[in-house]
């Protein structure tokens, strides 16, 4: 905390709300001095309202995959086309989720995040509906349009709704597991839907989440106008939107084209010197998108970092093992989402315990590092799977060690990653953990598709292409997939080990405009 930091008291309700919440209104989102006033009344209400949304984003990355055989047969559209359908989400949603989190900042929470929930409803009912594949390309570029304003919006919104510290562990547990099992959820729900429904009922059930969110939101949730309204940063804006569209675009251009390609390569290059030119203009600038002070404290540089690692090495995983379930151990869509719950289920029981009971006592610096990796070491163990591998024998011991992996990192990493964030800032402090997720998952999961497909290749090399030998070639992929995987939580055992500080986060007061440097 910066020596000058000051306190600065929100004001209650009758007076200007400012943490965008009905009832009492709450001092600083880091958390008060144990002992102050435990926020508003219905603050476990507004959880759920926020959860939902969380939930809808996070799935919608997911849900659409298993849903896609079914949509190219009924649009006609070509293998080549097909990755659009993912890749047009994660381009919108990846680069503008910035963007999208000073916009809650500079507008109000309140009103971005039910303005994201009404779009991301209505866009994704014109993609149900769609007649071809341009429009369902449209429909979900603009999912992730609105994705972006909203996931920074509910984040925020939670930051500065739980302050209490006790209770504020008990929330970051529940929406860092949401955030975390999310695309497994989606893999189980888009099964269910292209089943027994047909695949456009992916994209229809957001209105009913949507619904019930927007309903929550418009009762629980005031305006909230922000007591100061600085410039948006356009020329930060442009660029860090760019580079991050370039970086997420090259990398999966990668998977349909070489490394060597200038569809690749160049996109990258571009996007690296965008970003690097991004971060220079944040030093110069008088009202910068995204404020030094909050990536420079040491446990939130920590945490977007951890989330950028888990972020890559978790897509990957939901993708490779869904592969591997439905194609070697031919299992049904609904079997497949089936097969993950267990790990859903002891990663959320994890991330309520080391919220809850483990970071107060010990801090981040052990429990991250730890579930990187345990995380790590389950991808090593999943290297052993095989044609005959049984579920209940091998599959399911290596979920829960998953499970209890990432239970560890989630929850503490988006706590840690907003904690300490003044309020006006508490926007595009969240914007940064959806995008180091969203960011991070899209490089993992094309990185690694690469990888593997090159190694499928490789394996077959001087092997005629019989049956048996495709069949380990597939084996031989998804292997090497894991391994990476491990790498990449290896990788994020030694960055949070390094970067984090030892000890329980302290209760903090509202920073002042003053960067915070360690």
């Amino acid at each position: 905390m910066a020596r000058h930091a000051r306190h600065a008291r929100e004001p209650f309700e009758g007076e200007r709300s400012v943490d965008g919440v009905r009832g009492t209104a709450t001092p600083s989102p880091a958390g008060p001095a144990p002992g102050r006033g435990r926020g508003p009344a219905h603050r476990w209400w507004v959880l759920g309202v926020i959860g939902l949304a969380q939930l809808m984003v996070v799935l919608d990355a997911t849900i659409v995959n298993i849903a896609l055989p079914s949509a190219q047969q009924d649009l006609g559209f070509s293998d080549g086309n097909r990755q659009w359908i993912v890749t047009a989400y994660a381009l919108a949603f990846g680069s503008l989720l910035l963007l999208g989190g000073r916009i809650a900042d500079l507008v109000g929470r309140k009103i971005v995040f039910l303005t994201g929930l009404v779009g991301f409803a209505v866009v994704s009912a014109i993609g149900g509906a769609a007649p071809g594949f341009e429009v369902l390309v449209v429909a979900r570029a603009l999912q992730g349009l609105f994705a972006a304003l909203l996931a920074p919006a509910a984040l925020s919104l939670l930051t500065t709704t739980f302050n209490v510290p006790n209770e504020r562990a008990k929330a970051f547990g529940i929406y860092g597991a949401i955030a975390g099992t999310g695309g497994a959820v989606g893999l189980l729900l888009g099964g269910v839907l292209t089943e027994y429904l047909n695949w456009r009922w992916c994209l229809y059930v957001n209105l009913l989440f949507a619904l019930v969110a927007f309903a929550g939101g418009a009762r629980l949730l005031t305006a909230g106008a922000p007591a100061h309204r600085p410039k948006l940063d356009v020329p930060g804006t442009v660029l860090v939107s760019s580079g991050l569209f370039c970086i997420v675009f090259g990398f999966s251009n990668a998977e349909s084209h070489q490394w060597s390609s200038p569809h690749t390569w160049g996109f990258l290059a571009a996007g690296g010197v965008l970003l690097v030119a991004f971060a220079w203009w944040l030093t110069r600038a008088a009202h910068p998108l995204l404020p030094l002070r909050v990536v420079l404290n040491r446990n939130r540089g920590a945490s977007y970092l951890a989330m950028f690692i888990a972020g890559g090495g978790m897509f990957g995983v939901f993708l490779f093992l869904t592969y591997y379930l439905q194609r070697t151990l031919l299992y049904s869509p609904v079997a497949t989402g089936l097969a993950f719950i267990p790990m859903v289920a002891l990663m959320i029981a994890t991330s309520m315990t080391t919220t809850n009971v483990l970071v107060p006592r010990f801090g981040a610096k052990p429990i991250v590092p730890l579930g990187m990796g345990i995380a790590a070491a389950a991808m090593v163990w999943m290297t052993s799977l095989d044609l005959t591998s049984g579920y209940v024998t091998h599959v399911l011991p290596n979920l829960l060690f998953l499970g209890l992996g990432l239970g560890m990192v989630f929850a503490t990493v988006m706590n840690l990653a907003t904690y300490g964030v003044a309020v006006r800032d508490a926007g595009v402090a969240s914007a940064m953990v959806s995008t180091s997720q969203q960011v991070g998952g899209s490089i993992g999961t094309a990185l690694l598709n690469t990888l593997a497909t090159g190694a499928a290749t490789s394996y077959l090399v001087g092997r005629p292409p019989t049956p048996a030998n495709i069949a380990q070639a597939q084996l031989h992929s998804y292997s090497t997939a894991y391994w990476w995987s491990a790498g990449y939580f290896v990788l994020g055992l030694l960055v949070t080990l390094v970067l984090y500080r030892r000890g329980a986060p302290r209760p903090q007061l509202v920073e002042d405009a003053a960067p915070v440097r360690g």
